[in-house]
């Protein structure tokens, strides 16, 4: 007999216990299911059209999480090696961490960082481990009832990654994460909860892929990050999801007194995308930046932005966004700004750009920007544009064909954002947007 799909609360229970979680998370997720059948679809934002009753909540492909590649079976280990992170590993990494549908299947970090106290784990490994600070910040940003998805990971949630740096502790080379959804109908969704702790840095590098099925998937993760009196988080993410994937993810940091947060986010692939990673800027001269593409192609939406909430006085944050439509592709600008009344002498910018590369191709800039104090300021900057067509002629007149010349002039559009990645992930990236010339 086929496997039943859909979600139930006995299914909730079966995971919980199979998990051998406490009772107060498997009460968590049973309110947060209550809460999920409740919530109404988003107000905002693209048409969603998912039957939860043909998604997969949970699949485990492994009994335990490996640190040695070769406990890992061929199949899943030669997915890993395809995408290049086993070299990476070696190369460029101080850890890294690789989840496979439901489940973190790999995980590893140098001995020095476990010397200086750092933890660097899957969330289900950091519940059962260090349940003390688990339970301190676990669904303190991001409530659970805040949205259906919302309620619906605080439910279902498996794998992620959770980051403990401790004060006066500098990560030198990044930590990466790898998520795969391989399985027709399959639902992920990861917890991922990061706290940099007072004058310490991390950088945070995440992956994303899924093998296409004419069938629907659907990823729908939450992300909590905390940063610390004057300590900086970077979180880097390049997802190439799969054209049958509805990507859903609450993504917010919350940042102390002269902290930074940066988000590296670029948005590729996916049926429909709906990500606007947030700030809350708590701390006097606090930073949240946002350096974003979203690149979207046939039957592709891409509704995607940022989130600045300015709380104390002398905050700052920069929002850049570029989009790139193609192929009759739908790529929108979603964001808000708000610089609070306690928030004096506060300076936010955002640019919009987009570039359309055909005439069925649509974008929209739909920002929200709120200003309640008048020692602050607030500039919002918008382009929409085709490809400059003099210099395309001028590039194809010194010898380059047409496909050539596109693809360096969408490189040039992107510069701002290919110059914060990492060599890998940027050479990874050029090779991701030929598809859409």
């Amino acid at each position: 007999m086929a496997k039943k799909l859909g979600i139930d609360e006995d299914k909730i229970v079966k995971i919980s216990k199979q998990k051998s979680e406490p009772e107060w998370m498997k009460n968590f997720r049973l309110e947060s299911y209550y809460t999920f059948k409740q919530k109404p679809e988003p107000n905002f934002g693209p048409e969603l059209k998912i039957d939860f009753d043909l998604i997969n909540y949970y699949k485990k492909v492994q009994d335990k999480t490996e640190s040695n590649w070769n406990n890992i079976s061929c199949p899943i280990r030669e997915t890993f090696e395809e995408v290049g992170l086993i070299d990476a590993e070696k190369k460029y990494l101080d850890g890294i961490g690789a989840q496979f549908e439901s489940e973190v299947v790999y995980h590893s970090m140098i001995k020095e960082l476990e010397f200086k106290g750092v933890i660097f784990c899957s969330t289900d490994d950091a519940l059962k481990n260090y349940p003390e600070i688990f339970k301190m910040y676990f669904n303190k940003l991001v409530k659970y009832d805040e949205n259906k998805y919302t309620a619906l990971n605080g439910a279902v949630w498996s794998g992620g990654t959770f980051i403990y740096v401790p004060p006066h502790t500098k990560v030198d080379r990044p930590l990466q994460s790898y998520f795969r959804i391989n399985s027709r109908n399959m639902g992920q969704f990861e917890r991922t909860l990061i706290i940099v702790d007072d004058y310490s840095s991390v950088h945070y590098m995440e992956g994303c892929t899924a093998v296409y099925h004419s069938e629907d998937s659907l990823h729908a993760a939450v992300v909590e990050i905390f940063v610390g009196k004057n300590s900086k988080c970077r979180y880097t993410t390049i997802q190439n999801w799969a054209d049958n994937i509805y990507n859903l993810v609450t993504k917010r940091a919350i940042v102390d007194e002269g902290g930074k947060m940066e988000w590296i986010d670029g948005n590729i692939g996916s049926k429909t995308n709906m990500k606007y990673p947030s700030c809350i800027l708590k701390g006097e001269n606090a930073v949240g930046n946002c350096i974003s593409i979203a690149v979207a192609g046939e039957g592709q939406i891409q509704d995607a932005g940022a989130k600045m909430i300015h709380l104390a006085k002398n905050t700052t944050s920069k929002i850049i966004s570029k989009s790139i439509a193609a192929n009759g592709g739908i790529s929108n600008y979603r964001g808000t700004v708000k610089i609070g009344r306690d928030a004096e002498n506060s300076k936010s910018i955002v640019k919009c750009d987009t570039i359309i590369l055909d005439d069925k191709s649509k974008s929209d800039t739909i920002p929200k920007n709120i200003v309640e104090n008048k020692s602050s300021y607030l500039e919002h900057e918008a382009t929409v544009s085709k490809l400059d067509e003099e210099k395309l002629f001028y590039l194809m007149s010194r010898g380059l064909d047409e496909e050539k010349a596109k693809e360096l002039l969408i490189i040039g559009f992107i510069d701002e954002f290919r110059e914060n990645l990492p060599m890998e992930y940027a050479v990874e990236l050029n090779s991701l947007l030929k598809n859409y010339f």
